[in-house]
């Protein structure tokens, strides 16, 4: 069966696009749901005339997942959790507290369901978690997972990285001058 889609659908294609469905997922899914239309001769008249419309949004669509793309690009965002002995998390991270913290660190709402987990982070330390931002965009976050004391110390230790290279340059242009 033809339909239309009118948003993007996972696995099939995105918004305007026409594709050929079984006839249950239409009837009993995506008809329902309001996220596709019939092909009919009038639907795809229809579609022709406001594809300028849904190329634009597409654009706009592409643009902000770029943008949000480079403000996450190289983020560091830190997860408390409680551990235990040997570095064994008591329960594990989900894709809601990742969610959580990126917003907290980075200030971009991610949705949860766009965080893709590939396994259970049941462990504490650095993973890296990869998020789909629209279609095809999709970007690494290096994830630090620990307890509050941990993370702090995290956070320590980085302002100590960041300043150590300007101290290297101020002792190397006293130097110079010497």
């Amino acid at each position: 069966m033809k339909v239309i889609l009118l948003q993007e659908l996972k696995g099939k294609g995105g918004e305007g696009d026409v594709v050929d469905v079984a006839p249950g997922f239409a009837n009993n899914y995506l008809l329902p749901n309001k996220l596709a239309i019939l092909a009919t001769k009038g639907n795809l008249k229809q579609l022709e005339q406001r594809k300028h419309n849904i190329a634009k949004r597409e654009e706009n669509r592409i643009a902000d997942a770029n943008a949000v793309k480079a403000k996450l690009e190289g983020s560091v965002v830190k997860v408390e959790a409680k551990v235990g002995e040997e570095g064994q998390l008591f329960g594990s991270v989900t894709a809601q507290m990742i969610a959580d913290s990126i917003k907290a660190a980075t200030d971009v709402d991610v949705d949860k369901r766009r965080i893709a987990l590939g396994h259970a982070i049941k462990t504490a330390g650095d993973h890296e978690v990869q998020i789909s931002l629209y279609r095809e965009i999709k970007t690494t976050v290096k994830l630090f997972v620990g307890d509050a004391a941990a993370v702090e110390e995290t956070v320590v230790e980085e302002v100590a990285e960041e300043a150590a290279p300007a101290e290297e340059v101020v002792e190397e242009a006293a130097e110079s001058a010497e």
